[in-house]
């Protein structure tokens, strides 16, 4: 059978119980889309960005790839921040990573793992730069722990460097990029006090003027 039955099972199931708390939920979701909250997470499975916060869909919008990285020529993530900046003028950005990341951990390796090795080279990037923190590490979880925190703390940077971001601030729009990390093992969140609100923040030779 080429239809997922049971999917559209559960789908139908899950409408009914909604409309039965909130008979007027689909409509009002359907009328509007004002969230103030851009989620940039990972794509693993375990990581869904509204159950991790417990807000309902429409409060915030969300970008996942392998790893929660950002890159300059990606287009496909520039595009749902530029529609999120400057569209749904959402007030937070937040860069979410987690502990165990497949992506992160896989970077770590010596392995060809195909054309994701292209990708994974971006977190390589950040092992490189925190080469001797994340070489004194006592094993490997720690390192893998930790890396995962460093990307995160890359990925807010390299958003704050952009065109969209910076053209914010120019403009007076009040704007904060986060960074947090989520652990699977317990479902917290954790904040790396990681938190850009203005271009005097983030180095001078990334500022634009």
């Amino acid at each position: 059978m080429r239809v997922l039955k049971k999917l559209f099972d559960n789908n139908r199931s899950w409408a009914e119980k909604i409309k039965e708390s909130d008979p007027d939920f689909f409509s009002k979701l359907s009328r509007q889309q004002a969230p103030q909250y851009l989620w940039i997470g990972c794509s693993d499975s375990r990581v869904p960005a509204n159950q991790i916060i417990d807000v309902l869909p429409g409060e915030i919008f969300v970008h996942r790839n392998i790893a929660n990285v950002v890159v300059h020529t990606d287009l496909n993530c520039l595009s749902v921040v530029q529609y999120a900046v400057e569209l749904l003028e959402i007030r937070h950005i937040i860069v979410c990573g987690h502990y165990g990341c497949g992506g992160v951990k896989a970077a770590l390796e010596h392995t060809d793992h195909g054309l994701i090795d292209n990708w994974l080279r971006h977190i390589k990037d950040v092992y490189r730069f925190h080469q001797d923190k994340l070489d004194a590490c006592a094993d490997d979880k720690e390192r893998l722990d930790l890396l995962c925190e460093l990307n995160v703390i890359e990925q807010v940077a390299n958003l704050c460097h952009t065109t969209i971001v910076q053209n914010a601030w120019k403009a007076g729009r009040q704007l904060s990029v986060h960074g947090w990390i989520y652990s699977i093992d317990n479902g917290i969140l954790k904040d790396l006090d990681v938190c850009v609100t203005g271009p005097e923040q983030i180095t001078a030779i990334h500022r634009l003027r």
